[in-house]
């Protein structure tokens, strides 16, 4: 009886021994081959300042110390939109799927990263069974309490690959997220300069009305008194009546931009603006800024992300590669075994098992080569789709800085054109009142000087977009 416990004793430790020689041994092959590609990115060519920069303001790639700070909207200096900004980052619902689907992506690289380590189980039963012609003889107990441990070794580098891709796509998500924030900010600028726009635009109409109105009673006056035709008071109403559907139609338009407003920051679009500190005037348009070429523009992150998802392509490559190889298995099971409950827990009722075992599948039918096809094709459009994402980057930053420097001489001519058609309706007003020209004369120089006025306000809102699109594509 004593050689029994001895006995199972010594298989065990000559059990843990073997287990842990096969643990080192494949810890050892872990840093075997990977079968990913080591392929590069496809040549792209960016230049160390854009074409269209201001000349002598423009940074060489390897003077520049750091980007530019993140939060771009600051060079506005609009305190109404640095407290919207906040508000976005709180309630826009765009946002909270992107979160979450990066906090998806994280958890996706966790479950690959568990493939490194082994899988541990338990397994406890109790059953009752007989044998015999006629019915059930002789029924037992078995009772059963087992534990395993099963662990792959990473041979040929299908966990790395998996690991390597979940990583990437982790890291591609976590740009798209980025990306998701620069977006909505942009929308957010474009829309509350939009919103303030329109406001200066109704102001404009109701004081061109407010003229128009003396100017009708002005011509009613003249008409009562025999200076001035039924055509006049007739022409002078007219031009009041459609400054007076181009307020209404303006109106409900602003109000739809307020609620968009409302929407993007996740509030209830109802009392929103009164909530709203809407300023007396635009922002002034900031410079171009300064110290930023276009090798940074590869930090941006549409680019970052098609970029990582290069890299996840090329590692599915590898991981469906390792398919064509052989899996290795290391297990170990021990555990206790017995007909009564009392005896469950000793020596004799002591089973144990270790070993490895080797897995390969010989035919699928072209499955794994069809996915290896598949993997490489998808490497091949994910480069394409960087190469495209990097050029048509660079694209947007150049029509930028084009737009941005020709809005600039058009504001001048604008202004020139402003002042012009001021000065024109004064003069003739001052020759209608004399009787030197016909009130068509004053109409078409009335309806040039608001023209005049409206592109004014256009223009500037138009800078002020441009300004916001150049941040925005330039990633910063």
């Amino acid at each position: 009886m004593a050689s029994g416990p001895v006995s199972a004793y010594a298989c065990a430790r000559a059990g843990h021994r073997l287990a842990v020689a096969l643990v080192s041994l494949a810890t050892v092959l872990l840093a075997g081959c990977s079968l990913a590609p080591d392929r590069p990115l496809p040549d792209v060519f960016t230049a160390d300042r854009y074409a269209h920069a201001p000349q002598g303001q423009w940074l060489a790639a390897d003077s520049v110390a750091e980007r530019a700070p993140e939060q771009w909207w600051l060079r506005f200096k609009d305190p109404e939109l640095d407290r919207l900004m906040s508000l976005l980052a709180e309630g826009n619902p765009d946002l909270a799927q992107a979160e979450a689907r990066y906090r998806e992506a994280l958890a996706d690289l966790q479950a690959a990263r568990a493939g490194f380590f082994p899988t541990v189980t338990t397994q406890g039963s109790l059953s009752r069974a007989g044998q015999g012609a006629g019915g059930p003889d002789n029924p037992a107990n078995t009772y059963s309490l087992s534990g395993s441990v099963q662990w792959e070794a990473d041979l040929w580098g299908r966990v790395r690959g998996s690991v390597s891709a979940a990583q990437a796509g982790e890291q591609a998500t976590a740009a798209d997220l980025q990306g998701v924030h620069l977006s909505l900010q942009s929308t957010l600028a474009q829309a509350w300069f939009g919103l303030i726009s329109a406001r200066l635009q109704e102001h404009l109409l109701d004081r061109t009305l407010a003229e128009y109105e003396k100017a009708l009673q002005m011509t009613r006056n003249r008409q009562q008194a025999g200076v001035a035709s039924p055509a006049d008071v007739a022409a002078s109403s007219a031009q009041l009546e459609q400054a007076r559907a181009q307020r209404i139609r303006l109106a409900w338009q602003t109000e739809q931009q307020v609620h968009a407003l409302a929407v993007l920051l996740g509030q209830v679009p109802g009392d929103f603006e009164a909530r709203l500190a809407l300023p007396a005037a635009l922002p002034p348009v900031p410079g171009v800024p300064v110290g930023v070429p276009s090798v940074l523009l590869l930090q941006r992150p549409d680019i970052v992300a098609a970029r990582e998802r290069v890299a996840q392509a090329n590692a599915r490559v590898g991981v469906s590669r390792a398919a064509w190889f052989p899996d290795l298995t290391l297990g170990v099971q021990g555990g206790y075994r017995a007909a009564e409950l009392a005896t469950w827990l000793t020596a004799p009722a002591r089973f144990w098992s270790l070993g490895p075992a080797l897995a390969l599948t010989l035919f699928d039918g072209g499955a794994r080569r069809a996915a290896t096809h598949a993997a490489e094709a998808v490497y091949d459009m994910q480069a394409a789709a960087w190469r495209q994402t990097v050029l048509a980057g660079l694209r947007e930053v150049e029509d930028a800085l084009v737009q941005s420097q020709a809005l600039v001489d058009e504001q001048q001519a604008r202004e020139r054109a402003l002042a012009a058609a001021r000065e024109t309706l004064r003069l003739v007003t001052d020759q209608y009142r004399a009787g030197l020209v016909d009130y068509l004369n004053v109409v078409q120089a009335q309806a040039s000087a608001l023209s005049a006025e409206q592109a004014a306000l256009d223009l500037h809102l138009e800078r002020l977009t441009a300004a916001v699109r150049l941040r925005v594509a330039q990633g910063v």
